[in-house]
């Protein structure tokens, strides 16, 4: 299905537009922040992969590897959100102290 694709290949821009930034972060607290986004494009990226094998072919070792993908992918979204929402804080707190010139 030609929508999955366009997901697929916009979380695999984002993982690495993420990553890049990542290495770019100059606190580690920044860093985790943007790993973490990383790995929820990249979490996306399994799951709906796993989804568009659903669709493409039918046959019993598809459907498994399908529902494992949409499996790993929805766990990794969901942890990396969390981790995301923890350090998101951190990063805003750093971000206004750095306006203010401390």
């Amino acid at each position: 299905m030609p929508v999955f694709v366009v997901i697929i290949v916009f979380s695999v821009t984002f993982y690495l537009y993420y990553k890049v930034k990542s290495f770019q972060a100059k606190t580690p607290i920044e860093k985790k922040w943007w790993n973490a986004k990383s790995s929820i494009a990249l979490g996306l990226f399994v799951a709906v992969f796993g989804f568009n094998r659903l669709f493409i072919t039918q046959t019993t070792v598809s459907i498994i590897i399908g529902i494992l993908f949409i499996i790993v992918g929805t766990i990794s979204i969901w942890t990396n959100f969390k981790a995301y929402k923890y350090y998101s804080p951190y990063v805003e707190t750093k971000k206004e102290n750095m306006e203010k010139g401390m």
